[in-house]
C-alpha cells in the first residue's frame, strides 16, 4: 500500500473584481482573460489530456460525447443526446446532435465520432497515435447513419460511458487525426468543435484562443448553449510561482494556476477567489516501484506508510483546500470508499513490520538488509 495525498486537480484564483460574474452571478461579455500558466502544453492528442496545460487547453477546443455534472456524478447528454447499451455492456450506441461542425467546418458526424474512438481505443501506428488510458477492451465501431454510431468491446466495459466525459475523448476532425503525433503538439494544427479556437501560438510562451461565434452546443442541461462570454483567452507561460501571484494581485492577470499554500492568505484577503475543486478521480500520491529491491516486500510498502505522519505534513505544508487523503479515490469520485483506517500513522507497526521483512536496526538506529547491494 501506499501513502496518498489528495491534491486538487486545479487551484487558481479568479481576479472577482475584473470578472463580476464570481461576485454577482451576472455574466460579463466580452473581454479577453489573461490566464498565467505554470508550465507549456506538451501535446494536445487528447489522449494526452490529463497532463494539466494540456487538459486546460482541450477543454476550450474540443467536446465530448457526453457530460458528467460535477454535483450528481451522473452523465447527461452533450455531443450525444442519447445512448443505450446491451446488458453485458459490450455494445454501446450513440445517437447525435444534429449540426454540430468542428471549427473548420466538417461535421461532427457519426464518421468523426467512430474515428476518433478507433483511434483512442485502437491507436494509430502509422500516426504514432497511442491509445486512450480510459478505454479498455475497444473492438471496433460501425455508423449506423450519419447521426447514429455504435461500438463493440471484446470484455464487458462499463467504464466506457464515462470514459466518454473524460478530458481525454475530445473530439477533434478527422483532419487532425491525420497528422502525426509529434505534429500536435502545434495546438494550430488541434481542430475541435468546442467554443473557442487556436488563433496564435508562441510555442512554450504564449497561445490565444478566440471566441467561436457560432457555438451552440453546450451540454444540454447547462443553461448557456451559445457562444462563450468570453472574445478570447490568452495563456501566458510563467513559471515562477512568485511572478504568477504578484502579476494577478497587481491586476496584471485574471486567473493563475497553480497557487501555492503559502500564498492564498494574501490572494482571499484582497478578495480574490480560490477555486480547489477536487479531481473527482484518482488521488495525487506518493508511489513507489515494487519491482525495485528494496520496496519489493509488501510489509516494507506497508512500514512506510504507517511510518509517515501524512496529517503532519498536510496541515504543515498545505492549507484547508488540501484535505488529507483518505483512499486512492478522491472523496468526490464514483466509488469512493473511506479507506482511512488502513492509512494510520502508527510507528510501533511500522517498526515491527520492518523487523518481520529482515530491515534491523543496528546501534545508530539506521536499519540494514542484503538487497543486491543496497543498504
Amino acid at each position: 500500500m501506499h501513502r496518498h495525498f489528495r491534491l486538487p486537480a486545479l487551484a487558481a484564483l479568479f481576479l472577482t473584481g475584473a470578472f463580476s460574474v464570481w461576485a454577482a452571478d451576472t455574466p460579463v461579455k466580452g473581454g479577453t482573460l489573461i490566464y498565467l500558466e505554470q508550465q507549456p502544453h506538451t501535446n494536445l492528442y487528447p489522449p494526452a489530456g490529463g497532463f494539466y496545460p494540456n487538459g486546460g487547453i482541450l477543454n476550450q477546443i474540443t467536446d465530448k460525447l457526453t457530460w458528467q455534472n460535477p454535483k450528481t456524478l451522473e452523465i447527461e447528454p452533450w455531443i450525444a443526446e442519447s445512448w443505450t447499451s446491451n446488458a453485458d455492456k459490450t455494445e454501446y450506441t450513440f445517437h447525435l446532435r444534429k449540426g454540430v461542425t468542428f471549427s473548420d467546418g466538417t461535421p461532427l458526424d457519426a464518421a468523426a465520432v467512430a474515428k476518433n474512438f478507433d483511434t483512442y481505443g485502437l491507436g494509430d501506428k502509422a500516426h504514432r497515435l497511442p491509445v486512450s488510458e480510459v478505454i479498455n477492451n475497444y473492438q471496433r465501431s460501425e455508423v449506423i447513419d450519419p447521426l447514429t454510431v455504435k461500438f463493440y468491446f471484446n470484455k464487458p466495459s462499463p467504464g466506457f460511458l464515462q470514459g466518454t466525459a473524460t478530458i481525454g475523448s475530445g473530439l477533434v476532425s478527422l483532419s487532425t487525426l491525420q497528422r502525426n503525433f509529434e505534429e500536435l503538439g502545434d495546438a494550430r494544427h488541434i481542430i475541435g468543435s468546442g467554443p473557442f479556437v487556436v488563433q496564435d501560438e508562441k510555442p512554450g510562451r504564449e497561445l490565444t484562443l478566440v471566441a467561436r461565434k457560432d457555438y451552440q452546443w453546450g451540454p444540454k442541461n447547462i443553461a448557456q448553449q451559445g457562444p462563450a462570454n468570453l472574445d478570447g483567452i490568452t495563456y501566458i507561460v510563467t513559471p515562477e510561482d512568485s511572478v504568477r501571484i504578484g502579476a494577478l494581485l497587481a491586476g496584471q492577470a485574471g486567473f493563475i494556476r497553480q497557487v501555492q499554500a503559502y500564498d492564498e492568505k494574501q490572494a482571499t484577503d484582497q478578495g480574490f477567489k480560490i477555486y480547489a475543486a477536487p479531481t473527482r478521480g484518482v488521488n495525487d500520491s506518493l508511489s513507489f516501484r515494487p519491482d525495485n529491491p528494496l520496496v519489493a516486500d509488501l510489509r516494507v510498502r506497508q512500514a512506510l506508510l504507517h511510518a509517515t505522519n501524512a496529517r503532519q505534513v498536510v496541515e504543515t505544508l498545505f492549507s484547508a483546500n488540501y484535505p488529507q487523503a483518505t483512499s486512492v479515490l478522491a472523496s468526490s469520485a464514483a466509488g469512493y470508499v473511506n479507506l482511512s483506517d488502513k492509512l494510520t500513522f502508527d510507528q510501533a507497526k511500522a517498526r515491527q513490520l520492518l523487523d518481520d521483512a529482515g530491515w534491523k536496526p543496528a546501534a545508530d538506529g539506521i536499519r540494514s538488509k542484503d538487497v543486491s547491494g543496497w543498504r
